[in-house]
Formats: C-alpha cells, sequence, structure tokens
C-alpha cells in the first residue's frame, strides 16, 4: 500500500512539474498573462473594475483572485476594485430558480457590468453553459472579455478578447495553471498601480 501511495504522489507531482514547464516552454502562455496584466492594469487605472466568475474549483479560482486584488499580494496598498459573482447566495439561488442555472452570471453581467470593466471567464473546458451566457452579455454590455481555460479552450476561445490556454487537458492540472497565472497578473497590476518606492 505504502509503495502505490508513493507512487500515485510522485506520479502527481510530475505530471504537475511537467505542465508548469509546458507553460514556462510556451511564448504565447506569457505573452497572454502580459497581455491580460495590462488589460487589468489599464482598465483600473481608468477607473473601471474586475469581475471574475467560475464554477467549482473555478468559483474558488474567481474569489480567490477578487479577494487578492481587493486584499493584498505582496504588500500593504490600496484595495483595487474587484468583484466575484459566484459569493452572492441570494443571487445565486434566485436567479437559478427563476431562470435557470445557466444565467446565474448572465444576469449579474447585465446588472453590474459597465463598458470598459473586464470580465474574467474561467473554465477548465471552455464549455460552461452558465460561463459563455456571462460571456456574451459582457460583449453586448461592451466589457473586455478575458479566458482562462485549458489547452483545448472550448467555446470560449473566439468569445475572448485574450484567452490563456493552460497547456493541459486535465482539470486540476488546468486548475494549477490558473491560480499561478493569476498571482502573477496580480502582482504585475500591483507594481504598476501601487508602485514601491525604490
Amino acid at each position: 500500500m505504502a509503495g502505490t501511495t508513493l507512487s500515485s504522489i510522485l506520479d502527481y507531482l510530475v505530471r504537475s512539474r511537467d505542465t508548469l514547464q509546458a507553460a514556462i516552454d510556451d511564448p504565447g502562455f506569457t505573452s497572454a498573462i502580459e497581455d491580460i496584466a495590462e488589460t487589468i492594469g489599464n482598465g483600473l487605472v481608468a477607473g473601471h473594475k474586475l469581475i471574475l466568475a467560475g464554477n467549482g474549483g473555478s468559483a474558488a479560482d474567481a474569489q480567490h483572485i477578487a479577494g487578492e486584488f481587493i486584499g493584498r499580494l505582496n504588500y500593504d496598498r490600496a484595495p483595487a476594485a474587484a468583484i466575484a459573482l459566484t459569493t452572492d447566495t441570494s443571487v445565486l439561488t434566485g436567479v437559478g430558480n427563476d431562470y435557470g442555472f445557466e444565467r446565474v452570471f448572465e444576469r449579474q453581467i447585465l446588472g453590474l457590468g459597465s463598458a470598459g470593466d473586464i470580465f474574467v471567464a474561467i473554465s477548465t473546458s471552455g464549455r460552461s453553459p452558465n460561463i459563455i451566457r456571462a460571456m456574451d452579455a459582457a460583449r453586448q454590455k461592451h466589457l473586455t472579455v478575458v479566458g482562462f481555460t485549458g489547452r483545448a479552450g472550448g467555446e470560449m476561445s473566439w468569445r475572448c478578447d485574450l484567452c490563456l490556454h493552460a497547456p493541459s487537458d486535465n482539470t486540476q492540472l488546468i486548475q494549477q495553471i490558473h491560480i499561478t497565472a493569476a498571482h502573477i497578473i496580480c502582482g504585475l497590476v500591483e507594481e504598476r498601480l501601487f508602485p514601491q518606492p525604490r
């Protein structure tokens, strides 16, 4: 049993390492991070806000990322405007009950989003119906649409202004890459908006 357990642990760690290395080796991946950080920074400087959504683990990532912007990442500074659409249980259950679960993020985008805001849509498959509808609503309201997805990208890719493709088809590994990229993006935006004295 111990040998089997150790083998499973090492196998996952190796796959995790290899996925991270694939991201490091992909200039398109690092370029997407740079472009997304610049877009978010520009939007926040102009007085717009960051809006995020996802399902399951990606919902947790949306909240995690919003928390890094509102709170702090590397040092104390002013909050940056960020909202996760995954936290209001009355809205989620009310819209889900009255309109269907596929509209829980779309309705929030239509109600809370303004032209110039940035919507970060997170879906490891790129096929989540409620994320796709929210992306369409965001484009209708003239938000900038940023996607975080997996290698294939599903239906998300062509709906995005910018899209970050994690180099994997495995949900857990995609999620690991997403939160790593999000930390980098938040750090870059933090340094730009709230530079520390040298």
